[in-house]
């Protein structure tokens, strides 16, 4: 009996040895598939027009749904005990700060792309035929795919290149992401002007249940 156990403890133990380097289940079945690669290794690495682009996404997710949260009739609402006759800075509406907001977007994206102004540009406030609340949406947006034309145009070699805009001249990175901080100022004031009509910012607003 000594013999034997003497015999089979090896032999048990090979086989231990051997199941334990063999693959399971379907990776048994299939020994030529491709070994699990780490989770996010397909995404293309980052680069100054994609970071860049990211940000200008991120705004206009937050912008556009709040502009189109105010309703029609009160798309020109302006808090009127800081608007009045006597006031030598009269504060925007609700219409014009989205024209302000969008028409500084052109501004400074549209050296970066090569694109005209948009027609009827005349000073800070965009165009003055843009009266309904369609119409100025439409240009906000507009704006916002002008943005993500400009960010593509960016590459390691040419950021800090100057460009030509209207106060003179500015890296290309400078046009490319101003826009940005101009708008969150904006965004303060589009969201307060929401809440003084009783309306919950998007952004604010508690999730559905699911």
């Amino acid at each position: 009996m000594k013999h034997l156990r003497k015999f089979y403890l090896p032999l048990a133990l090979s086989f231990a040895i051997s199941a334990l380097g063999q693959p399971s289940g379907s990776a048994r079945a299939n020994p030529t598939a491709p070994a699990p690669t780490a989770q996010g290794s397909s995404q293309p690495p980052a680069t100054i027009a994609s970071v860049v682009d990211r940000e200008i996404t991120m705004l206009e997710k937050s912008v556009v749904p709040v502009v189109e949260a105010m309703p029609d009739d009160k798309f020109d609402y302006t808090p009127t005990q800081l608007n009045t006759k006597d006031s030598k800075d009269p504060v925007r509406s609700f219409a014009f700060e989205v024209k302000h907001l969008a028409t500084a977007n052109y501004a400074f994206w549209s050296p970066l792309t090569g694109d005209a102004l948009p027609a009827g540009i005349k000073g800070p406030n965009g165009p003055e035929d843009l009266k309904t609340k369609a119409d100025i949406v439409k240009y906000l947006k507009d704006s916002f795919a002008l943005g993500h034309k400009a960010a593509a145009t960016l590459t390691t070699s040419n950021v800090v290149d100057n460009v030509t805009y209207f106060q003179g001249q500015a890296p290309r990175l400078f046009l490319a992401t101003f826009p940005v901080q101009h708008a969150n100022d904006h965004y303060g004031q589009l969201v307060l002007f929401l809440r003084m009509n009783g309306i919950t910012p998007p952004g604010s607003r508690a999730a559905p249940p699911k």
